[in-house]
């Protein structure tokens, strides 16, 4: 067996092999994603958000660009016809990409030299090398709207290259949610300013795998901003979800 298959079984086991974890990700999911409505899941390594998001009964476009992970994609969604699979990265512009792959723990592959900068040294993160590097396609966010339709909501897990996915949306959706890390806080807050820029938009956080919205839940972008800022460096990463208040 292959180093990156060996990778890819402990994943597939880590994140579709526990039944608490799944059932606390479908409660973190149910206020966003409607039952018969449409869920990206950018990033989506070995699917289990868009697992999550078919248990809701939403459609799912999952995009995800390693090879290896594209397969077990295959292997547990292929044949459903709910869901769409797109072997691609997402960015600020259409064309191709360079990706930095993690080969011993695929979760951390981006296409962000700056991630990968961040990460060299830092605490928790000893260990990590992106030892080898692949050109994928790359599509937008818009490009995705117009193929697809306007998701009610957007997954973005994409090691340090968020901000270039939400530079490829022009418009708001409903709800999304992006990763974050502490190495790397600047981007967080790049798409923090890039989303109050698109609309009326309240954001809450989400540390770690706990896969539930921390105290005291939705606030400003400011706020947010700030909340980030003063997280220990410990706190790693985390998600910070994002909904789309009425117009007033």
């Amino acid at each position: 067996m292959t180093r990156r298959a060996t990778t890819v079984g402990r994943s597939l086991r880590l994140y579709h092999g526990d039944p608490a974890r799944a059932a606390a990700l479908d409660a973190l999911y149910r206020p966003h994603v409607p039952e018969g409505g449409l869920a990206f899941d950018i990033g989506a390594h070995v699917g289990d958000r868009t697992a999550s998001f078919r248990r809701l009964g939403a459609r799912v476009v999952a995009l995800e660009p390693q090879p290896a992970c594209f397969r077990a994609l295959r292997l547990i969604h292929g044949r459903d016809a709910g869901v769409r699979l797109v072997q691609a990265a997402v960015g600020d512009a259409a064309g191709e990409i360079r990706l930095a792959v993690n080969s011993a723990n695929p979760t951390v592959s981006t296409a962000s030299r700056d991630f990968v900068a961040a990460a060299a040294g830092a605490r928790g993160w000893e260990g990590q090398a992106w030892d080898a590097e692949i050109v994928v396609p790359c599509v937008t966010l818009d490009a995705l709207v117009n193929a697809h339709g306007r998701p009610d909501f957007v997954k973005i897990d994409v090691e340090g290259f968020e901000d270039k996915v939400l530079a490829g949306l022009s418009y708001p959706v409903a709800a999304l949610s992006f990763e974050f890390t502490t190495i790397a806080r600047d981007v967080a807050h790049r798409c923090l300013t890039r989303l109050a820029g698109l609309g009326n938009y309240r954001f809450a956080l989400s540390l770690g795998e706990s896969a539930r919205l921390e105290e005291p839940g939705f606030m400003g972008a400011a706020a947010m901003a700030e909340r980030i800022h003063t997280l220990p460096h410990e706190a790693n990463s985390g998600d910070v979800y994002a909904t789309l208040s009425p117009p007033t």
